[in-house]
């Protein structure tokens, strides 16, 4: 009788494009994503260190502050997925599209450690580098996809499967170390 390992809390998946993608959306791409870019700059990031803060003295993790962060999360992961060329729909602000994400919402008086949260962007170091190689690699996989879709209007499968697993490591890493929504330590590897 073989363990059933439980899965990581923070879940991450693409759709596989069921049709032909846009050759001429794939060969404007980098100038496409220019606005949708200056949005999420304009949003920006979640106020970490106030968080932090909250879960340090105050055991709690505010549900509409979770509920932002989860939210911005999805919408830079679709974002994501539009520069890596998965999919070629324009990133909405608020549709979920092909890009699924969930994260379910920490009880931190119970599911959170108090001290953890001071460290784990420390811990997470191993991830980092990892992570900065695989973006390396992602980046090239990303250069060879765009002559696929350009000649084939296909996405290779397997290399579409290896920039999900990046995309899934990074958040994964990231929902861990500066989200400080699990306590659970990232697992290393790309695979769900």
């Amino acid at each position: 009788m073989a363990l059933l390992t439980p899965s990581y809390p923070v879940q991450f998946s693409v759709d596989y494009p069921d049709r032909p993608l846009s050759r001429v959306s794939t060969f404007f791409r980098p100038l496409l994503t220019i606005p949708i870019l200056i949005v999420i700059f304009l949003v920006g990031e979640a106020v970490i260190p106030s968080l932090l803060l909250v879960i340090l003295f105050r055991r709690k993790y505010p549900k509409w502050w979770f509920d932002w962060n989860l939210e911005l999360l999805r919408f830079e992961s679709r974002i994501n997925v539009y520069l890596l060329l998965l999919r070629d729909e324009y990133p909405s602000t608020e549709e979920e599209q092909a890009t699924h994400l969930e994260i379910p919402y920490p009880d931190a008086s119970q599911e959170l450690s108090r001290w953890l949260p001071l460290v784990k962007w420390l811990l997470a170091i191993p991830h980092y580098i990892v992570l900065i190689v695989l973006n390396i690699i992602a980046l090239l996989v990303a250069i060879i996809a765009w002559f696929a879709i350009l000649f084939t209007g296909r996405y290779p499968v397997g290399l579409f499967n290896f920039e999900v697993g990046v995309l899934r490591w990074s958040i994964r890493v990231f929902s861990y170390a500066f989200l400080l929504v699990t306590d659970h330590y990232p697992p290393f590897r790309l695979a769900p």
